[in-house]
């Protein structure tokens, strides 16, 4: 599984998120362009510790934590975590500017050896971290098209 802390990786998302446009269309799921553009940002705020997320009891926990970074594809219109859904409109150019911020500032990170755990799946090592992101920003940007 690639990771956003490879720089291969991390040009290759910067590279799609430029080829979107606010006319970009979803081939699945219910978000705007903008609206996943912001949903996009949740995760790599939650990782930056700019936001932090009640922790959460989730039962079967163990079962879906490897499926966050492992090569196999997400399925289309998996439900997304309440925290991170985004219903109100949102400037496509605005939300845009603020992903690839994030991106590159999680980006610089890559030499970090500690993360806080993650409130619903707990410990991870910075690789899964990377390969988190990654995946996560992957299956959005095949949504729209890139």
């Amino acid at each position: 599984m690639k990771s956003l802390f490879e720089p291969e990786a991390y040009s290759e998302i910067k590279n799609r998120i430029d080829v979107l446009s606010e006319n970009s269309e979803r081939q699945w799921g219910k978000m705007s362009i903008g609206q996943m553009l912001k949903h996009c940002q949740e995760p790599l705020n939650l990782a930056l510790e700019k936001e932090k997320v009640k922790k959460q009891f989730f039962p079967l926990a163990f079962l879906f934590k490897k499926m966050l970074y492992n090569d196999k594809p997400w399925k289309q219109n998996l439900p997304t975590a309440k925290s991170f859904k985004i219903s109100d409109n949102r400037d496509f150019e605005t939300e845009k500017n603020e992903l690839k911020k994030l991106i590159a500032e999680f980006h610089a990170k890559k030499k970090q050896k500690q993360w806080e755990p993650h409130p619903i799946f707990g410990k991870f090592t910075p690789q899964q971290w990377g390969q988190m992101q990654y995946k996560h920003l992957d299956h959005h940007l095949k949504q729209f098209g890139v």
